[in-house]
């Protein structure tokens, strides 16, 4: 967190990818993979923050420098800038390609997002859209 009610993506590395990532329950962890010389990634930036302010109670957000941290990209198989992973409990989710919109993302969290609002709720397999109920 920065000065009063701004909130910055925070930056991991391979070191504490563990820590704060893996180690976080409770909401899921939208982690970004980018690269300084990635044109995409800089322009998601502004969205990544906005959604980092907006939705701080209910989604962490963070991104790692693939450049300069190979081991984690390597270990989930990112291959191109942007990735975005999402996290729950330790585990990956959710995965998307490229730059979006803003719009876009939160509609592509939503489901994420609302599984992390009901309590006790069990967690999708990788991949997996939780079903509707009937």
């Amino acid at each position: 967190m920065k000065a009063h009610g701004v909130t910055e993506v925070t930056e991991v590395t391979d070191a504490d990818f563990e820590a704060e990532v893996l180690a976080e329950r409770g909401r899921p962890v939208l982690v970004e993979f980018t690269a300084d010389w990635c044109g995409p990634c800089r322009q998601l930036a502004p969205v990544l923050s906005a959604i980092a302010a907006e939705e701080a109670g209910r989604l962490k957000v963070v991104q790692i420098d693939a450049d300069r941290n190979p081991a984690t990209p390597a270990r989930y198989g990112v291959l191109s800038m942007p990735t975005l992973l999402v996290f729950r409990d330790g585990e990956p989710v959710r995965q998307m390609v490229g730059a979006r919109a803003k719009r876009r993302l939160l509609q592509e969290l939503e489901d994420v997002l609302a599984a992390g609002v009901a309590a006790g709720a069990a967690t999708p397999a990788a991949g997996a859209t939780p079903a509707a109920s009937a």
